[in-house]
Order: structure tokens, then C-alpha cells, then sequence
């Protein structure tokens, strides 16, 4: 079992920077990848970055150049920074873990943020 928490969200202005940061803890060994996920009011829950255990990252188009992805030094916790935010960005963003050789996936609760125009 995995328990994934986040946190750093809030309000912040269009242009402005958030971090987010998201603490494993649990069965933390067999964790491959953690990304971060996002879903807006009225849709579908979507990507928007990934790290593997190599440090590999992955990014989607609408965040590319804006936001990183990376490590803590303890390599359980992740973080997400965010940089020229925008109103669409406004959004619940999910910490995810996707374990091996299982491949089961764990989820965190979400932390809020709003971007204001």
C-alpha cells in the first residue's frame, strides 16, 4: 500500500507560481513513477507531468516550459512548480504513484488551486 498526500495549493493571480508537493509514504520501494494529474470543473481528470525512478520526465503540451516536475532528496516526495500561471490551469491536482510489478495505482485526495484573472 501506498498513501500519497498533497499539498500547496491556493489562490494565486494569473502569471504568478504555486508549488505543489506530494509525500509518498507506505510501500514506497515498488513506486515506478509518480505524476501529477489535474481535472477542472466539468472534466475529465488529465495528465500533466510525470518522473520516473530514472528522472525520466514527461510533460503534457499545455504546461510544457511552464511547469517542472522533480524529486525530493529523499526521492518519497515530488514536487510540481508552476510558473506563468494561467485561469485554465484552475483545477484539483492529483498526486499519482504507479507501482511494480503490480501496477496498481494510488492516488492522493487532491489539493485545490485557483488561478485568477
Amino acid at each position: 500500500q501506498v498513501q500519497l498526500v498533497e499539498s500547496g495549493g491556493g489562490l494565486v493571480q494569473a502569471g504568478g507560481s504555486l508549488r505543489l508537493s506530494c509525500a509518498a509514504s507506505g510501500s514506497i520501494f515498488s513506486i515506478s513513477t509518480m505524476s501529477w494529474y489535474r481535472q477542472a470543473p466539468g472534466n475529465q481528470r488529465e495528465f500533466v507531468a510525470r518522473i520516473t525512478n530514472g528522472d525520466s520526465t514527461n510533460y503534457a503540451d499545455s504546461v510544457k516550459g511552464r511547469f517542472t516536475i522533480s524529486r525530493g532528496n529523499a526521492k518519497n516526495t515530488v514536487y510540481l512548480q508552476m510558473n506563468s500561471l494561467k485561469p485554465e490551469d484552475t483545477a484539483v491536482f492529483y498526486c499519482n504513484a504507479l507501482t511494480l510489478p503490480s501496477g496498481r495505482n494510488y492516488w492522493g485526495k487532491g489539493t485545490l488551486v485557483t488561478v485568477s484573472s
